[in-house]
């Protein structure tokens, strides 16, 4: 095959990540050559085998040092970035990674000429209280002005097998006493399956979503934390009480333990802020079309996908009876 006749090259930033994982093998699928830009390689070599020989490649790069991300995107169409974090730590700030990171990969895409789809959230905004929000608003305000013809994806709270929502309170029930109701678990949903997202991804590097749009994406059902948090309880077979704790108890909670060193916090004061507004698919973005029914996508039920990677969280593992619970 001559180099004329290669099929695409697409790079990939942070797709080792919960999100870019599964991005990278919805790409795979479809042929593109992939070159999976990460901080640490040597950690990545996960991903080479879910594509054929020679298909998917690893480079080290660190979005907060501009001349990695011009190497990793040399002689790419197609540019995506994965790239976030839920919490600081050390020189990852939400400002370096979210915004710096994000507007670096935007310049680079455009130097080479390269399209670029960019992975956002739901509940991004620049007046939030939360450094999170307002990180991923102004890094999309950045980047159309760099790029107008990019992609925007903003998912909304993200279920899948690696995810850190479901995982974590299920982990939780395991040991606590009871789970909390963070501002009483009335914070809306509407939970999206990590390969709906992927999806979404690969269909924006074959064109087939509008050039300079956001899409806002979210699955089929709207539901409050504390319906989460029930839907867990039940695929695990356990029971445990929920307890409302008030939005500054918590925040006090997640600023103590940020403090503590080596240790990670089950929760942040910055997440707590988050938690103070809703994170579902906006009307506009409904009757505009954008979102995963406007692009063709049925959305993934929570339900059908949660017991397949949460069973380890019951009693007895898969064997546990549905009508038991502990």
């Amino acid at each position: 095959m001559t180099l004329s006749n290669l099929p695409p090259l697409v790079t990939v930033f942070g797709g080792s990540g919960f999100i870019g994982r599964h991005a990278v093998r919805a790409l795979a699928k479809r042929g593109y050559r992939i070159r999976v830009a990460v901080r640490r390689p040597d950690l990545a070599g996960f991903l080479v085998p879910l594509g054929n020989l020679g298909q998917i490649s690893i480079v080290q790069a660190n979005v907060r040092y501009r001349n990695s991300i011009d190497r990793a995107v040399e002689g790419a169409q197609h540019v995506v970035n994965c790239v976030g974090i839920m919490a600081e730590s050390g020189r990852n700030t939400f400002d370096a990674v979210q915004e710096f990171g994000a507007k670096a990969i935007a310049e680079a895409a455009r130097g080479v000429g390269a399209s670029l789809t960019h992975i956002s959230a739901l509940g991004a905004d620049a007046k939030s209280p939360s450094a999170y929000a307002r990180t991923k608003a102004r890094a999309e305000t950045a980047i159309l002005s760099i790029k107008p013809d990019a992609v925007i994806l903003r998912p909304s709270i993200v279920f899948g097998p690696e995810d850190e929502f479901f995982n974590k309170f299920a982990d939780m029930s395991r040991t606590a006493p009871f789970l909390p109701l963070i501002g009483g678990g009335k914070t809306k949903f509407q939970p999206v399956y990590v390969e709906d997202i992927a999806e979404a991804v690969a269909r924006s590097i074959d064109g087939k979503l509008k050039a300079g749009t956001t899409y806002e994406l979210g699955g089929p059902e709207v539901l409050s934390f504390r319906e989460c948090l029930e839907t867990t309880l039940s695929v695990i077979s356990r029971k445990k009480a929920l307890i409302s704790l008030p939005f500054g108890l918590a925040s006090l909670i997640g600023s103590i333990a940020s403090l503590i060193p080596l240790i990670k916090p089950p929760i942040t004061s910055d997440q707590v802020a988050l938690l103070k507004s809703d994170n579902i698919v906006s009307k506009e973005a409904e009757a505009e079309g954008r979102t995963l029914k406007g692009i063709g996508l049925l959305p993934t039920l929570l339900v059908s996908v949660l017991p397949s990677y949460l069973v380890r969280y019951r009693p007895h593992g898969q064997f546990t009876g549905s009508g038991k619970a502990a």
